[in-house]
């Protein structure tokens, strides 16, 4: 029974996105169906598929079973086979864990933030759809049927960043995510297709991938270990296909929120942590997935300390961190990196709220200055806030702390000390723009001050609940050294995970080296913003405030490329080489009709005396040849 239960927790939100598109499409025409109807059944349905999965969680945790479901056999041509298979191992539960719940508050923000709004049915059903579509992604039983969630997720985010479609730049930045993202999915399905060739097998489960690795070429292994990658690259917004994530904060604040915690930008390291028996055993292609995230953390980390929207600052702190993830991911450290995404999903959903919760108060301002110019008193939104900008700076006892100082360790224990160096510099440039927007809009002086506004319970009421996940859910690996029992570590057992094996002297520096770092990135940001005069904001100038020009190096190098070589083809090639050669072509036929229509001329001696030639030049050419 149990194991039927896994496609009930896709079947849940999905089933509420087709009743809240039905009950919308109805509204347009008779507008009898209250936002109450939506919003039950928007967060109804999220409900049910967390208490699915905390029920199969329980049953693992005490019976120790894995559960599989196998729904129909979609493909089965020669040698390929691939089943609609669910799987409930405990990565997957994990994963579903946090990825329900922390859906499911997100959602219940939803209601408050989008009250009022004329598309709030067609919110909802949009948003139900991504979550069912992430849980699709996490349960799979193998990749072709991850890659239809990995699209999922990518259509959803289409439709919800360019909601407010009436705004150009909206649609303009809904297209950039899905072009950036199919250059990504490009990379994946044909590094899923590699992977088919170099195993021969019929069955490609993740059971029987990894069973039948050691038969495989492993030229072709580490070809689909590159190009499954750069699916992650696209996914997760890391260099060089970043670009699309800032951009995305066109859409509504819930579904940045739900985007950045728990669904889509998570999804690329969860994909590489699932194929850790693909990539344990490339150290080579490892070093270069965790330089990547080095990189693509201290280049999000840099251009964020210039950023004045409230939204694209915490877009950028979302890849940076998600940096952080892919350093653990590559060194083989699985269930660190997992643990990251884990604690993660609490204090940036928080965040995102948090500054969704701000917007609506000074009516839709993200400038942080302009908000700071004209502050509300949100009392429950700035402290949650602060708990959020305290935990992804890395200050114990706080969640981010213990996930971030378990990379820097994996890093540090590695030999990879240009790896740390750079992850210790994040840090302190995290704690710097974190704490810079938290003073800013909370704390620098303001000469005016709106009055305290009412703020809906559907806002606060998550923000609390993610507020204590943020102080606590770190405590769920809590450090050895400190007589913890690393719960997340032991449940992720199966990813055979590397784990800190350092002596207690150089783990306890470690730490102090982490906690000074990020004590000095606070100190830095309070001396200068603290006491900001917000009359007099900074501006989004010079190389970093342009984020190094790279949107415009790849305007110049792809957008306009394209479309130069669109108008040769269009101006020179069709119309002058293509177009001329079919011309030419069509009046020579049509000089050659006329002169071939010459001889049908309907005169029946004419026709008779051709035929008498005809005939007498096929005898004089038989009696030549056979010498009659």
């Amino acid at each position: 029974m149990s194991t039927n239960l896994l496609v009930w927790i896709i079947l849940a939100p999905l089933l509420g996105a087709i009743l809240n598109a039905g009950f919308y499409f109805y509204h347009i025409k008779k507008e009898k169906v209250s936002d109450l109807v939506f919003s039950i059944i928007g967060t109804g349905t999220p409900l049910i598929s967390f208490l699915i999965t905390l029920s199969l969680f329980l049953r693992m945790n005490e019976e120790n079973i894995i559960f599989k479901q196998d729904l129909f056999t979609w493909v089965s041509i020669d040698k390929l086979h691939i089943g609609m298979s669910l799987l409930g191992d405990n990565l997957s539960i994990f994963m579903s864990m946090f990825v329900t719940f922390v859906g499911w508050l997100i959602h219940i923000y939803a209601i408050g933030y989008m009250k009022g709004d004329k598309g709030f049915g067609k919110f909802f059903a949009y948003f139900n759809l991504f979550l069912a579509s992430m849980l699709i992604l996490v349960l799979a039983d193998n990749p072709i049927i991850l890659f239809i969630g990995w699209e999922g997720v990518g259509v959803c985010s289409y439709l919800l960043i360019k909601f407010y479609y009436g705004k150009a730049e909206n649609v303009i930045a809904a297209n950039k995510a899905f072009i950036a993202n199919r250059v990504g999915d490009f990379g994946f399905l044909l590094g899923v297709v590699t992977l088919f060739f170099a195993l021969g097998e019929v069955d490609l489960s993740f059971a029987s991938i990894e069973a039948n690795m050691a038969n495989a070429s492993s030229e072709l292994l580490v070809l689909s270990g590159i190009l499954l990658f750069i699916g992650a690259m696209g996914k997760s917004a890391q260099i060089p296909l970043y670009v699309w994530l800032p951009d995305a904060m066109a859409g509504p604040t819930p579904i940045s929120a739900l985007i950045h915690a728990a669904t889509m930008v998570t999804a690329g390291v969860y994909m590489v942590a699932r194929f850790h028996f693909l990539y344990s055993g490339m150290e080579d292609i490892g070093l270069f997935i965790a330089y990547i995230g080095a990189f693509s953390a201290l280049f999000a980390a840099i251009i964020a300390t210039k950023q004045t929207d409230i939204k694209k600052i915490l877009a950028y702190s979302t890849m940076s961190q998600l940096g952080y993830m892919f350093i653990a991911v590559g060194l083989g450290f699985y269930s660190t990196g997992l643990f990251h995404v884990f604690t993660h999903a609490f204090f940036k959903a928080m965040l995102f709220m948090g500054a969704g919760g701000v917007i609506i108060a000074v009516h839709h301002e993200q400038n942080i200055f302009k908000i700071a110019q004209h502050r509300a008193t949100l009392p429950i939104i700035g402290f949650t806030f602060l708990v959020g900008v305290i935990a992804i700076s890395g200050i114990p006892p706080f969640s981010g702390f213990f996930s971030k100082d378990a990379i820097l360790a994996a890093a540090f224990q590695e030999g990879q000390y240009l790896i740390w160096l750079i992850a210790m510099f994040t840090a302190f440039l995290t704690a710097f723009y974190m704490f810079r927007l938290y003073f800013i809009v909370f704390v620098a002086p303001s000469q005016h001050k709106e009055k305290y506004e009412y703020t809906s319970k559907t806002i606060t009421f998550p923000l609390v609940l993610l507020a204590i996940g943020a102080i606590g859910a770190g405590f769920l690996n809590f450090p050895a050294i400190f007589g913890g029992e690393h719960q997340v570590d032991t449940w992720l057992a199966q990813l055979n995970s590397k784990t800190i094996h350092m002596s207690h002297t150089t783990e306890y520096i470690l730490m102090v080296l982490s906690i000074i770092v990020a004590a000095a990135g606070i100190k830095v940001a309070h001396s200068k913003y603290a006491n900001f005069d917000v009359s007099k904001p900074e501006e989004e100038t010079g190389l970093i405030g342009n984020k190094f020009y790279i949107d415009e190096l790849y305007d110049r190098l792809f957008v306009q490329s394209s479309k130069k070589l669109s108008v040769f083809i269009d101006k020179v090639l069709d119309d002058k080489i293509i177009d001329g050669f079919i011309m030419k072509s069509s009046i020579n036929f049509v000089n050659l009709g006329k002169k071939v229509s010459m001889i049908q001329n309907a005169n029946v001696r004419f026709y008779a005396a051709t035929m008498l030639v005809g005939m007498t030049c096929i005898f004089i050419y038989l009696y030549i040849k056979l010498g009659l």
